[in-house]
């Protein structure tokens, strides 16, 4: 009965992390945070976390008496290195934020900042652009969009006005206005 108890209560604590991925996963898409986005959209460690837990529980609750738990417990945990440890090792060495290209500070507005990151996990380069306005815990991250380098539909982003944005592609340009509260508008698509 023991044993019962303290299984559920460690899948119970493998909740939070999971919370916390989804918490973080939801501040990724435009208008998110992006304080919460950079420390709680952690699939590897929040995900493995949970896991960890949940087969720890599963061990707490099984009864070693018998051979063959035994035995399906040593596969189980074999298999959990096996395939863990190269995805751990993948995300690390092909994950992570991007590196970013080039960052351009509004001439009025200090709070608001166009980033340009390569997200590429080549190096053939993939550009994802974003305005960030706000600073701390408020600042928010807006996609203005993602671009492959062999398409050459990127050459380069700049403000254009007081409350303006253009990116500039080989053959057309995306205009967006910045609102008030900092979000976008939909792009105005012209031939360049």
């Amino acid at each position: 009965m023991r044993r019962r108890q303290i299984a559920w209560g460690l899948r119970g604590v493998a909740l939070a992390p999971v919370l916390t991925y989804v918490a973080g996963r939801h501040a990724s898409h435009s208008g998110g945070l992006v304080e919460v986005e950079h420390w709680f959209n952690r699939p590897v460690l929040l995900v493995g976390a949970a896991t960890v837990l949940i087969v720890v529980s599963l061990i707490v609750e099984l009864d070693f008496r018998a051979r063959l738990s035994q035995v399906g417990c040593a596969a189980g945990l074999v298999a959990l290195v096996f395939g863990g440890v190269p995805i751990v090792v993948l995300s690390y060495v092909f994950g992570g934020e991007g590196r970013w290209v080039e960052r351009k500070i509004h001439p009025d507005h200090p709070d608001r900042v166009l980033t340009v990151t390569d997200i590429a996990f080549s190096i053939d380069p993939i550009y994802r652009v974003e305005l960030v306005t706000g600073s701390g815990w408020s600042a928010r991250h807006w996609n203005l969009g993602t671009w492959d380098a062999d398409s050459g539909d990127f050459t380069r982003v700049e403000w254009s006005g007081p409350d303006r944005i253009t990116v500039t592609g080989r053959t057309e340009l995306r205009v967006f206005d910045v609102r008030p509260d900092g979000s976008l508008s939909e792009p105005r698509v012209l031939p360049r």
